[in-house]
């Protein structure tokens, strides 16, 4: 599937990466969505929904982290097989329960994904062995592929939300049933997953410590872009999918089909979007093409929060789709050029971790306060925190030598 995506200067094992994260996207389009419906079916409130959502954040932050810091210890080829299994645990672990503190517990061990983008332990360790497989002047086209092939497969995924309603309006499923059939399918993508990631060649002795060196010389810049990461992921985190959903069944009472649909067609503006991103970056530069597409997009988000109806309320959340995932491909890019070839996973890893960290922390916040009746502040929050972010990223980086692009 992923070896028609390839650029020119990337060997083949790039496809099967691409095409184990188009799975991967698949899974989480649906589950950002099925999410607190499913939570809530069973009995959950939605302050325990956002609480669930923190778990599933934090859990693969942690995760993370112990991949930057001990990984170099194991192979990454053993890391993603076992991150492949624990998925396909995930699936079938949510499945089989309904008790707040069980999910709660597989929630924080699992891959489960309730955000847009990829937020997992799979992240560092693809991510190296891309920027491996590709040369210096294919890098930002094929993390480009990359993230579209994720957009893409994640706004199909979101289309799928709508079966359980259609399983249960005209197959005569229990909806309850349904939903639990979504998950299982979730772990049965991990196990597809897991069969390719064994047909992924095995690093030789030579290649493998190159792919995991600690951070060295680039340690400095590495932080710094990790501390304002962060600030970034917390904002996104008060508007993950799976509480944007919330918000539109609360708001404007949106069936899953129709926010499935909503999910869809916004997914399919962000992959459209990150295809562009290597043009754009091409002209302006990654710094800008990072923050000036930014900016507006979350001005769109501001603006939704407030607006008067639903029709004025998808538009400005499709402006917002169109224009905010611009900095992904790019980002990667950013990184991966400003540190040494050896230092990849780590700063892959490293810059990772505070984003997931700080993203786990806000759902719960954003649960909170749906609880309390102020649905419209996690999207004004999530702008405003998010330009303020845009505007010292630049700042910081915008004398940033790079290199290797």
């Amino acid at each position: 599937m992923g070896r028609w995506l390839l650029p020119d200067g990337v060997d083949p094992e790039a496809s099967l990466l691409l095409t184990a994260r188009g799975l991967r996207a698949l899974g989480d389009g649906y589950m950002a969505v099925l999410l607190p419906a499913y939570l809530l079916a069973i009995g959950l409130d939605t302050l325990q929904v956002g609480i669930v959502s923190t778990a599933t954040m934090l859990g693969s932050a942690l995760t993370t982290l112990a991949v930057g810091a001990w990984g170099h210890r194991i192979t990454a080829n053993r890391l993603l097989l076992a991150a492949a299994v624990l998925m396909s645990a995930t699936g079938l672990g949510f499945a089989g329960l309904s008790s707040f503190w069980p999910l709660l517990v597989v929630a924080f061990v699992g891959t489960l994904n309730p955000s847009s983008g990829d937020v997992s332990v799979f992240l560092p360790l693809e991510h190296a062995r891309l920027a491996r497989a590709a040369r210096a002047n294919a890098r930002t086209a094929l993390f480009a592929r990359y993230s579209v092939l994720g957009a893409l497969c994640a706004a199909f995924g979101a289309l799928a939300a709508g079966l359980p309603d259609w399983l249960a309006h005209d197959v005569g499923v229990s909806r309850l049933s349904a939903l639990r059939g979504m998950f299982i399918v979730y772990g049965l993508l991990g196990l597809i997953v897991f069969w390719l990631y064994r047909q992924l060649p095995v690093c030789s002795e030579s290649q493998e410590p190159e792919a995991v060196t600690p951070l060295g010389p680039s340690r400095a810049v590495v932080l710094r872009l990790a501390g304002l990461f962060s600030v970034d992921a917390f904002a996104g985190g008060l508007v993950v999918n799976s509480l944007l959903s919330l918000w539109l069944f609360e708001r404007f009472g949106l069936s899953l089909t129709q926010a499935g649909a909503f999910f869809f067609w916004a997914g399919l503006l962000s992959a459209a979007s990150q295809f562009a991103a290597p043009v754009v970056a091409a002209r302006i530069g990654l710094l800008n093409t990072m923050v000036f597409t930014h900016i507006p997009a979350n001005l769109c988000l501001i603006l939704a929060a407030w607006a008067p109806s639903l029709p004025t309320a998808l538009g400005l959340l499709f402006v917002r789709s169109a224009l905010s995932q611009m900095d992904v491909p790019t980002r990667t890019a950013f990184v991966m050029a400003v540190v040494t070839p050896p230092e990849r996973s780590a700063a892959a890893s490293f810059t990772s971790v505070p984003r997931s960290l700080a993203a786990a922390l806000s759902p719960t916040l954003s649960g909170a306060w749906f609880a309390a009746g102020w649905i419209a502040l996690p999207l004004v929050a999530c702008g405003a925190l998010k330009i303020a972010y845009d505007l010292a990223l630049w700042r910081a980086m915008r004398r940033q030598r790079v290199d290797d692009l």
